[in-house]
């Protein structure tokens, strides 16, 4: 129960941020293509200020002159926490989207490191974030990129095994070698995937 709310508050967060950083992207286009406006801002795809977990909890307690937050109090006192857990799970997946959006912006080689574009990566990275919150959009690339070099050969390491692994605290490298390789060949994977990853932000 208390891991199915915690999927549940995630999944709608990312989800808002997501939808956000869709309509903030496609928002930066449409002022560039008007061509009317002198000093065009950058459209970079980070979600605007004050936007995310915190902002929703503040305006819903604004307009309830407080209701919402005391509300929210009791239930998690009701819970033991959990509420509180799952706010949490949320903030931490909604900054990494959100970071996520930036590095894309600022390095749009990277989709070319995984063969995809922004919004399919964006897109795999959300659905991602709801299993495992803490993960960062650099692991995931790695993990995207790693899965393609190696499944040829390898038919069990998969991106989905490789965040599985993360997701229970294990680094890549040791991940690598519980799927089979030896220490000196997981090495050798990962220095080559950073090494593409590296060139594409250049």
């Amino acid at each position: 129960m208390k891991y199915q709310m915690a999927r549940t508050v995630v999944t709608i967060v990312v989800a808002i941020v997501f939808g956000v950083a869709l309509v903030t992207s496609a928002a930066a286009q449409g002022r560039g293509r008007g061509g009317g406006s002198g000093g065009g801002r950058g459209s970079g795809m980070g979600q605007p200020s004050g936007v995310g977990v915190d902002r929703g909890l503040g305006r819903s307690s604004d307009a309830s002159n407080g209701r919402a937050d005391s509300g929210r109090d009791n239930a998690s006192v009701r819970s033991n926490g959990r509420s509180e857990a799952g706010l949490d799970r949320a903030r931490i997946a909604s900054e990494n989207l959100s970071d996520a959006n930036r590095d894309l912006g600022r390095h749009p080689g990277i989709t070319n490191v995984v063969h995809t574009n922004a919004n399919n990566l964006r897109s795999q990275y959300q659905a991602a974030l709801v299993n495992n919150p803490n993960l960062k959009f650099g692991q995931f690339v790695a993990a995207t990129r790693l899965a393609q070099n190696l499944g040829g050969r390898h038919p069990n390491i998969t991106r989905a095994s490789i965040l599985a692994g993360l997701a229970s605290g294990r680094s890549i490298g040791r991940t690598l070698q519980d799927l089979g390789l030896s220490p000196r060949e997981a090495k050798a994977a990962k220095k080559q995937v950073e090494k593409e990853i590296e060139r594409a932000r250049s």
